[in-house]
């Protein structure tokens, strides 16, 4: 039986009524109020499961699907300890309900490839009890003790009578049995679903054009918006005039709004028309002398006189320890998220109610958002989810769901607000710029001190809650790196400077940049000791079994040091919220600009419970890193952002993708995520074996302009 903290006797709470068959709500500490059994707010749901008459089993998730495999994974270790195929298993995305949110994070987030990691043994749990009650209910119905019986493919058996029942011909009578206080979970050997191959739950759907996603959306009577912005950050509306916009065909109305100026429609095409035809004059605010120069030159002279510096990690004395000391300074670039479903929402406010229909990542949010601004009960505002096209962090934020209720309440109509690509480029909640210094010492052929100073706007700060102490709190350490290296003299320092452009989560928050950072640096370390990369990685990784693991077989599986004429080897090895990627890369220049011929990476996410959906993110992980490599970079000017679509904010395209073999580590450890460990370590390892072919270390991203 696996060990787990819940509190079984208190972890599950069955329902039935009016032939709605089996249900569990499962529950977790620490969640949402409500009391049960006069045992105040100990316990709250967390997910439910539904088993029919029909033989249906519908599980509702609370967590967003957006291209990650929610809607396969997490049914899927459900199903596993229920005993029930996958075939009769459908989905619901949960309402915005505090019952809903994540035991860990206490919010309905998807994000940080929780998903897996914190529902893992709640899913199964709930199966595990669905399973045995429907089992007891068989056994009472023959007669019989519940251990004679067995449970497989969505049926009760007892072999000694040769009889056998449906899950949903039982259904009914297990919802009238008591839950069992403590039921135990499979071991790994007897799993039939988890770890297997399987099939994308939601892929049917997405071919055959019945998903929907947000921008999908269509209610009765609803009408279109696009919304002018201010193209200076911070900027506002001084005054506008609509004649023009007026004029064009389609166009119903113009209405001001805190965001700037909506356009509304009978179709999105001629909203987007009519707010071109705009005539706007802009208080640009106090931004308007920001750009990039400027913003880059502010962190280095911040770094330079510590100004404002916390210490959040320190050990050993890496200032003063003895050997051969490198130094050296990296300049990371604002990146945009750029989905492919640009920014959506469609909202409905009436004087009661506000319903909103939106592809997001915080449903919590969204509806503490649409409250707000509506003045309404919390309760009387509903969020649907929708399907996520792309969220990579841009959905944890609910800009776009404000504009739509803002719009909505403006009107008295159900509007659906859409963005174009120029405004989701422009108007996105970059990836932070960061300003790193980097000293290190190697003695013996060892790294013995290391010391990394961060500078850069905290993303991480709006997600935490008010009111830490003075001193080193859970911001300092979000903000810098989590290297699996144990170097016996180390410190981290964090500056907090905030340019006035709006930053969010991007994939892999932090460790997509300082992954960066600490591989290629701990690289040019390792030449400067005169050891072989992997053989001065592997001393520092004594105390980190996985690690080193990782990256013993991701040498063995690439070749390490056999490439043919032309080609370099890069290795690098990051950490994510527990998981591990050990990744070579084999590349080649064509000009400045490197070619990635081939990528290696091994992988490290505990227990598998779908491995083709983890060698999927693995290697869309590996491109969205290698896209953001090449030739990613939001720069500013006047206080604007400089690019426009994807003509000048490029992503990866097919014939620059190289070939990516994916090896996974076997394990019976917790699910510790998959969706963002391999976007760090793409981009050091090419810029390594961009040293190994040419002698230049790269330190400022994208390449496009590091080897310029």
């Amino acid at each position: 039986m696996e060990a787990t903290a819940l509190n079984r006797g208190g972890f599950i709470r069955l329902t039935g009524s009016l032939g709605a068959g089996l249900a569990l709500a499962f529950y977790v500490p620490g969640c949402s109020p409500g009391k049960r059994n006069g045992q105040g707010d100990e316990f709250a749901p967390n997910a439910w499961v539904r088993i029919a008459p029909d033989e249906t089993v519908t599980i509702v998730l609370n967590k967003s699907e957006m291209g990650q495999g929610v809607t396969t994974g997490l049914p899927t270790a459900l199903a596993d300890e229920l005993d029930a195929p996958m075939n009769r298993v459908q989905t619901e995305f949960a309402p915005a309900e505090q019952q809903y949110a994540d035991p860990e994070m206490g919010d309905m987030v998807t994000g940080g490839s929780t998903s897996m990691r914190d529902s893992w043994l709640p899913m199964r749990q709930a199966g595990a009890t669905a399973r045995a009650m429907l089992v007891a209910a068989a056994a009472k119905q023959w007669g019989v003790d519940p251990s004679t019986c067995t449970a497989r493919g969505g049926s009760v058996y007892d072999p000694g009578s040769n009889r056998s029942a449906t899950y949903g011909s039982l259904a009914l009578a297990a919802a009238s049995l008591p839950v069992p206080a403590d039921v135990p979970l499979k071991t790994p050997s007897q799993f039939t679903l988890i770890g297997k191959q399987g099939q994308r739950t939601d892929v049917p759907s997405k071919v055959n054009g019945s998903a929907k996603y947000g921008i999908d959306v269509v209610v009765p009577g609803m009408v279109y918006a696009a919304i002018a912005r201010s193209p200076v950050f911070g900027g506002s509306v001084k005054s506008f005039d609509a004649a023009r916009a007026k004029a064009v065909p389609g166009v119903a109305d113009v209405v001001q709004v805190p965001s700037g100026v909506a356009v509304i429609a009978k179709n999105t095409w001629a909203a987007f028309q009519g707010k071109d035809a705009l005539v706007i004059k802009w208080d640009e605010g106090p931004n308007a002398k920001v750009s990039t120069e400027s913003l880059f030159a502010t962190s280095e002279r911040l770094a330079k006189a510590h100004a404002g510096e916390r210490v959040a990690i320190s050990r050993g004395n890496p200032d003063t320890t003895a050997g051969t000391v490198i130094e050296a300074i990296y300049l990371g670039p604002y990146l945009a998220h750029a989905t492919m479903e640009p920014m959506n929402a469609t909202a409905d406010v009436r004087h009661d109610s506000c319903e909103v229909w939106a592809p997001n990542q915080v449903q919590l949010r969204a509806q503490a958002i649409a409250a707000k601004v509506t003045g309404l009960p919390i309760e009387q505002c509903k969020i649907h989810t929708t399907y996520l096209g792309g969220g990579f962090g841009r959905r944890l934020e609910v800009d776009y769901v404000q504009e739509a209720v803002e719009v909505s309440k403006a009107i008295g109509k159900p509007v659906k607000v859409t963005w174009t690509r120029e405004d989701d480029i422009q108007h996105d909640c970059y990836r932070p710029m960061s300003v790193n210094t980097v000293r290190g010492v190697v003695s013996d052929g060892a790294l013995v001190a290391l010391t990394h100073q961060v500078v850069s706007p905290s993303w991480f700060r709006r997600w935490l809650p008010s009111g830490f102490k003075d001193g080193i709190d859970p911001l300092d350490l979000a903000e810098v790196l989590d290297a699996p290296y144990r170097a016996p003299n180390f410190k981290v320092t964090y500056i907090d400077y905030e340019g006035g452009i709006p930053i969010g989560s991007w994939r892999a928050p932090n460790a997509n940049w300082n992954g960066f950072v600490t591989e290629s640096f701990v690289d040019e370390l390792a030449h400067a000791a005169g050891k072989d990369p992997i053989e001065f990685r592997l001393a520092a990784l004594k105390d980190n079994p996985r690690a080193a693991n990782a990256l013993r077989l991701v040498a063995k599986k690439a070749g390490w040091g056999s490439t043919s004429a032309g080609l370099a080897q890069g290795i690098a090895l990051t950490t994510w919220n527990g998981s591990y990627a050990a990744m070579v890369a084999d590349v080649s220049m064509s000009g400045n600009m490197p070619k990635v011929h081939r990528v290696v990476a091994v992988v490290d996410c505990g227990t598998v419970v779908n491995p083709d959906i983890v060698v999927q993110q693995a290697q869309g992980a590996t491109n969205f890193g290698l896209s953001a490599a090449l030739t990613g970079k939001i720069t500013i000017a006047n206080g604007r952002c400089q690019q426009n679509n994807f003509y000048d904010y490029t992503v990866l395209r097919m014939a620059d993708a190289p070939s990516i073999d994916v090896h996974i580590v076997a394990s019976n450890e917790k699910p510790t995520g998959i969706g963002e460990i391999c976007t760090p370590p793409i981009a050091p390892a090419v810029g390594n074996a961009i040293f190994a072919l040419t002698g230049k270390r790269v330190r400022r991203l994208p390449f496009s302009d590091g080897l310029v």
